[in-house]
């Protein structure tokens, strides 16, 4: 689906039902920085939209799936070495 390159997608998710879901961009360890700091929490971002969604602690919606927060401002995804 995806090729490799040096450059992580535009906007990336990590819920398999979503359309931006990319189980090989996924293995290659994506990190994201957003406003400058690494971020750990990260469901999924947009850079050209300039937003990410975040995990909210440990509530979840009906179907039991984690809340997420979107917060806007500069996204800058890129590989983990190692």
């Amino acid at each position: 689906m995806s090729e490799k390159t040096d450059t992580p997608p535009d906007r990336l998710s990590v819920d398999p039902t979503s359309p931006y879901y990319d189980a090989d961009v996924l293995a290659r360890n994506v990190g994201v920085r957003f406003k400058g700091e690494d971020k750990n929490n990260v469901d999924e971002y947009c850079v050209s939209e300039g937003w990410v969604r975040v995990t909210a602690g440990a509530a979840r919606d009906r179907r039991g799936n984690p809340l997420t927060i979107k917060l806007n401002g500069p996204v800058e995804p890129y590989f983990r070495e190692g």
